[in-house]
């Protein structure tokens, strides 16, 4: 018969057992606070050391370790470790003040050749320099050293993230009026009759690329293959411009494809545009900073159709506020998305198909990710 244990018991209130529990059951926790759990738990409900070092086949001195820890400080230290530290740590802190600052450099400052650090270039660095800079306890430093002090703050300098420098001072006010335009024209689509404005957004997608089979595609078969099956090379047989207008209010296109995108292109997207609205309309267009846009020849067109034109620029570096893009995006997720073509001029026949397609059932892009009230 074994012995009976002249430990106290282990009460536990039902939160602990439910929390106890969940832990026993869990996969993703670690397996000594599974184990420690499950100690706990099985002391708790009155088995015996003996048939729980049966069951969790763990040692007793463990059971009985994790026990009276539980007992003396209560459930939730039952299950961690203590901190401790053997020896103090070799590493000085000013040690890793020069590791971070070292990698908040270029390696190019150093004499190196790479634009970015790695952490073995790092590491092979310090075991160079760390004793001339009078870090002696860094002559040894391996990667995972390095990776360790980095981590502390934390630093990665082996990736680089790009962002956006604000260059336009009145970036603001444009987006204002912008963003006040698209609600103009939201209160324009719920009125009833013609309007004397029409307000559309032009942009262009400059190389979309005519690409060819090498190979013919092989079609999706019952009990062979569930997809379309495509050889890896293909042929490259150049690119295309496309110019595009979308009427914010009734979402119709007008697009044109061509080799180049210049001011002779740009013009002939507005003279389409002039022929298909009434002429007593005044066409406000929402356009980016393109050169082809503002350049003399354009200048000279728009001069010679006075009041016809009202251009809205988007701020610098802000074509993302360009409700046709949107447009593009849609373009690129179905009939741009894998085309395979056998000319240039089938991919622009196929480009004009697929607007008309657009155009025989419009949808009307809104641009909703915004309070208005801020932008007045």
């Amino acid at each position: 018969m074994p012995r009976i244990s002249q430990r106290a018991k282990l009460v536990l209130e039902q939160e602990q057992k439910e929390r106890l529990q969940q832990l026993a059951n869990s996969r993703k926790a670690p397996m000594r606070e599974v184990q420690r759990a499950n100690i706990l738990l099985k002391y708790s409900e009155g088995m015996s050391i003996r048939n729980i070092q049966k069951i969790i086949s763990i040692s007793r001195a463990t059971i009985y370790k994790w026990v009276d820890k539980a007992l003396a400080l209560g459930i939730e230290e039952g299950l961690k470790d203590k901190y401790h530290r053997p020896k103090e740590p070799v590493i000085t802190e000013e040690a890793k003040a020069w590791i971070i600052n070292l990698a908040c450099s270029k390696p190019t400052e150093h004499g190196y050749a790479s634009e970015m650090w790695t952490r073995s270039a790092l590491a092979n660095h310090a075991r160079k320099h760390a004793a001339e800079a009078g870090h002696e306890c860094l002559r040894k430093a391996a990667k995972a050293t390095i990776q360790r002090i980095l981590d502390g703050h934390p630093l990665r300098p082996h990736k680089i993230a790009y962002y956006l420098a604000k260059r336009d001072p009145e970036f603001d006010r444009k987006m204002a009026e912008v963003l006040c335009l698209y609600r103009e024209v939201n209160l324009q689509r719920e009125s009833v009759g013609s309007q004397s404005i029409v307000t559309v957004s032009v942009d262009e997608k400059p190389g979309v690329q005519a690409i060819q089979n090498i190979a013919p595609d092989l079609m999706p078969e019952a009990g062979k293959r569930s997809r379309i099956m495509r050889d890896y090379e293909y042929k490259r047989l150049g690119t295309l411009s496309i110019l595009a207008s979308l009427d914010l209010k009734d979402g119709h296109v007008i697009a044109q494809v061509h080799d180049r995108h210049r001011s002779i292109e740009f013009i002939a997207l507005l003279k389409e545009m002039d022929a298909y609205y009434p002429s007593e309309c005044i066409i406000r267009v929402i356009l980016d900073n393109h050169s082809a846009h503002i350049s003399r020849e354009t200048m000279k067109y728009l001069a010679s159709r006075p009041g016809r034109f009202n251009y809205i620029h988007t701020p610098i570096h802000g074509s993302w506020l360009n409700l046709v893009e949107t447009l593009f995006g849609k373009m690129a997720r179905t009939f741009l998305k894998h085309i395979r073509v056998k000319s240039k001029k089938e991919l622009k026949e196929r480009i004009l198909l697929g607007i008309k397609e657009i155009n025989d059932d419009p949808v009307v892009h809104r641009w909703i990710k915004f309070d208005f009230t801020q932008a007045l």
